[in-house]
């Protein structure tokens, strides 16, 4: 059997590649019947990741734990899987005031696949064994291989190297019994069953890594101490409506008149926790700055201090 017909053999049995019998006429349809079609089938997707939610919260548990020791979450996939990563990798740092090295994103072939198909890339173990080499991963790390088929190389070999390094290994796949999810300690298989378009993983498969990486980076900082409540109060205000937002944050948190929030956020060098601190504990800034760093940056454990 040649190299094609194997893998040809290996997409007949995955349900992300099935033909749709019942949708093989659907460009004959009204523009408006297209799209009630569609977005029925998109309306598929939450129950799916439902049906995962307690293996997404055993890896959000594990992942939390090895990044309050100060390791890294980095999400490796090629093609749409790639770039879900490295979108909810680029978000963290504004919302959550992490450091860009703490959420990474890999893309099989580099930066330049985000925008650029890079031919051959995903076929490549070896690549990203390369890649993880080059951040130097560790124990305390965590890769989360992701592949709507569960079969990308580059995928599966950034789990297999990440486990021959110590780290923490997550394979998220959306296909059931997937070589990604054997390769990894905690297997996440989101069956979103067949797409509307044959194959074309961007559809439900890729709304279906996007709840899921939104929920592992989301649930993560919250047990990292980077909200209050459902505040951002970590976030990192480098433009106009960052800085409205903030005072916002700080009014929302602490019901302070708007002289007392500007008053606070001068004290902290603007820094939007340490402004709660301010105001809800009655400190300064520089204390503010002390009983945070003392509760590892968690802000009800430091107003419990300070009260």
């Amino acid at each position: 059997m040649t190299a094609h017909a194997d893998l040809r053999a290996q997409l007949d049995t995955l349900t992300t590649e099935a033909f749709r019998q019942d949708l093989a006429e659907i460009d004959r349809l009204s523009t408006l019947d297209i799209a009630r079609t569609m977005n029925a089938e998109d309306a598929t997707v939450p129950a799916a990741v439902a049906a995962q939610l307690p293996h997404i919260a055993a890896a959000i548990d594990a992942i939390a734990v090895r990044m309050a020791r100060g390791g890294r979450l980095v999400y490796a996939g090629a093609g749409t899987a790639g770039r879900m990563g490295v979108l909810d990798a680029s978000e963290c740092p504004p919302t959550f005031n992490t450091d860009p090295a703490d959420v990474v994103g890999l893309i099989a072939g580099g930066p330049r696949a985000m925008v650029k198909s890079v031919e051959g890339a995903e076929d490549s173990p070896e690549l990203a064994a390369a890649d993880l080499t080059a951040l130097g991963i560790g124990p305390d790390d965590t890769v989360v291989g992701i592949s709507a088929s569960g079969r990308t190389p580059y995928a599966i070999g950034a789990v297999a190297f990440a486990r021959t390094r110590g780290a923490l290994t997550v394979g998220l796949s959306c296909n059931a019994g997937s070589a990604l999810a054997a390769a990894a300690e905690h297997g996440i298989e989101v069956v979103v069953g067949p797409e509307l378009l044959t194959g074309s993983t961007r559809l439900k498969a890729g709304t279906a890594q996007k709840l899921v990486l939104n929920l592992i980076s989301t649930i993560t900082m919250i047990r990292l101490g980077k909200t209050y409540g459902n505040l951002m109060v970590d976030m990192r205000s480098s433009n106009e409506k960052l800085r409205a937002r903030a005072r916002r944050i700080v009014a929302l948190a602490t019901g302070a008149p708007d002289a007392e929030i500007e008053a606070a956020l001068a004290a902290t060098d603007g820094e939007v926790k340490n402004a709660v601190l301010v105001i809800l504990g009655g400190v300064d800034g520089p204390k503010a700055a002390e009983l945070l760093a003392a509760s590892h940056g968690h802000l009800r454990a430091a107003l419990a201090e300070a009260r």
